[in-house]
């Protein structure tokens, strides 16, 4: 055992930030009008994003030049293309 680990200090491993949400919600986060940061999740319609990345602008929509958190919502949501399935 370290001298950090005795002492009561080692710091612990961090835990991941990456949340998920389903589009479904209808929050910023899957929306095609907000800029932040995010990937299609893993699973069909959720949307992957760091909790700790913050704010996204609101880009031609109600909110359009303001910073929105990406579990905000309003009522002129779009779905985020990168979540639309491909045609068959």
């Amino acid at each position: 055992m370290n001298a950090d680990a005795m002492a009561g200090t080692e710091t612990p491993p961090a835990a991941s930030s990456i949340v998920v949400q389903p589009a479904d919600r209808k929050r910023c986060v899957s929306c095609n009008r907000w800029g932040g940061a995010r990937r299609p999740g893993a699973e069909p319609g959720t949307v992957e994003y760091d909790e700790h990345q913050g704010k996204g602008p609101c880009v031609e929509g109600p909110w359009h030049g303001s910073l929105r958190g990406p579990r905000n919502a309003c009522g002129q949501w779009i779905m985020w293309i990168a979540l639309t399935p491909p045609e068959p």
